[in-house]
């Protein structure tokens, strides 16, 4: 998914879309999640330069606006880079404070799950799965929009291809956000090991979706009886 950067025209809606997102995605988080979702917000919405994708702000004045320690600030910064929504831009130094980024496409991917919950013009605007047909006639407003089709697993006969396909049957939006990006990495005694592209991913699907990953696994090969998934 390419996001455009939200400046110009348009910049007001756009913001407010990535702001929407990471609020319905927080609401279905435990309390944990949901507080450092709000931690990112406040400094999304007071501090980051939307147009040179700036978040430029010194420890001590996070702990004032998020009402925490420096301890507590440096831990959560920590947890948000490792995620993949903070990017590092500059390392502060003595007399100048840290610069970073955002990195808004990783965060869009990870709160797909929760559009829905928005509504389905949301889907259709976020994800870019609306498009236009011509209409039946001239006095006709409603334009009807084709969905894209969920990325497909790869048919090599495996374990994990098999599962996967039961996942896509079950809940393709899912599938396409958690499930398709993670890939075999071993498997022993009874044991899939799975690979997400980043912790955040992998923290995820267990905490959320382990009973569902495993599940579709059992379905596919009975002899499994755990899985794990790493970065």
């Amino acid at each position: 998914m390419q996001l455009p950067r939200p400046v110009g025209r348009e910049a007001a809606s756009r913001k407010y879309d990535i702001l929407s997102a990471l609020m319905a995605f927080a609401l279905a988080q435990d309390k944990h999640v949901q507080r450092l979702v709000l931690r990112i917000m406040a400094l999304i919405t007071s501090r980051y330069n939307w147009q040179r994708d700036e978040l430029s702000v010194g420890q001590a004045e996070i702990a004032r606006l998020w009402s925490v320690d420096e301890r507590t600030v440096k831990r959560e910064m920590a947890r948000l880079r490792a995620q993949g929504w903070l990017v590092q831009k500059r390392q502060g130094a003595r007399g100048r404070v840290s610069v970073y980024g955002l990195d808004l496409e990783r965060m869009l991917e990870d709160t797909r799950p929760a559009w829905p919950r928005i509504g389905p013009d949301f889907v259709a605007r976020l994800g870019g799965q609306a498009e236009t047909e011509p209409a039946a006639s001239a006095a006709s407003n409603v334009v009807p929009l084709r969905a894209v089709a969920a990325p497909q697993p790869v048919a090599d006969g495996s374990t994990w291809a098999e599962a996967q396909a039961r996942l896509l049957a079950q809940d393709a939006a899912s599938y396409g956000a958690w499930f398709h990006p993670l890939t075999e990495a071993g498997l022993e005694d009874g044991r899939i090991t799975l690979a997400a592209p980043t912790r955040f991913h992998a923290s995820y699907v267990m905490t959320h979706l382990q009973p569902r990953l495993l599940a579709a696994l059992r379905a596919a090969d009975p002899s499994i009886a755990a899985v794990q998934v790493i970065a």
